[in-house]
């Protein structure tokens, strides 16, 4: 059961792609698991650690033998060209479509090339700002990506609204002062975030800003005052 709906008020909005604005596990699962069994690694090991992360950090920490930008371009290449099964989240389209080209960007630790692959096998449209592995030294949950962002649309990341879906994603949005809402689509909980949602189809434009406002369902309960940073979010 759910209390009335929340308006998040902010400069801009910023989305991780896989998990988030995109359905992308069959791919993920299925490249990754050729990979497990083609290396002698447990698939399971690589699952636990690698949602959020950019592919070489992975494979930093479960076969640093394998830890080579070779092995890990193979790897992106492998699921670029593996879009069977890639959809948008439920909501993620029209939600997009309504924000204005800069007052939103992805955040992804995909590279480049495969992001605009996926994002566009979605139906999404890639973002005037889109910071992918390629752009920073540091990935998630280094705040670098959300930091960059911020920059390239000339706001303040404290003004800033992150959704993401897994834990080492709310760690960079937090770091970087934002408000992060957890997106429940791979982790049923993630701590730390100001609110959390299943998917975008309960998530409504109500004014394209400046600043945005954003409508979101929350649970019966929740403490508004526990948001982080100084993005507003109040019951209606």
């Amino acid at each position: 059961m759910t209390a009335a709906p929340a308006v998040l008020t902010c400069d801009a909005v910023l989305f991780d792609m896989d998990g988030t604005l995109v359905d992308s596990t069959a791919v993920v699962e299925r490249q990754w698991g050729r990979w497990a069994e083609r290396r002698g690694v447990s698939l399971a090991a690589i699952l636990a650690v690698s949602h959020g992360r950019p592919t070489l950090e992975t494979l930093s920490l479960i076969a640093p033998q394998w830890a080579t930008a070779e092995e890990a371009a193979a790897l992106e290449a492998s699921e670029r060209d593996d879009d069977e099964g890639v959809v948008a989240v439920r909501g993620a389209p029209a939600l997009i479509a309504a924000l204005p080209p800069m007052r939103w960007a992805v955040v992804t630790s995909a590279g480049q090339t495969l992001a605009r692959a996926r994002l566009t096998r979605a139906g999404l449209t890639v973002p005037a700002v889109l910071v992918t592995s390629n752009d920073v030294s540091r990935g998630k949950p280094d705040p670098a990506g959300y930091l960059k962002a911020a920059r390239r649309l000339g706001v303040r990341p404290e003004r800033c609204v992150v959704f993401e879906d897994a834990p080492v994603g709310v760690t960079a949005g937090l770091a970087a002062g934002a408000t992060v809402i957890g997106m429940t689509t791979t982790f049923a909980m993630l701590d730390g975030c100001a609110n959390r949602v299943a998917d975008f189809s309960a998530v409504h434009m109500i004014d394209a800003g400046p600043p945005v406002r954003l409508e979101i369902p929350q649970p019966r309960g929740h403490d508004a005052r526990a948001c982080r940073g100084v993005v507003s979010l109040e019951r209606e």
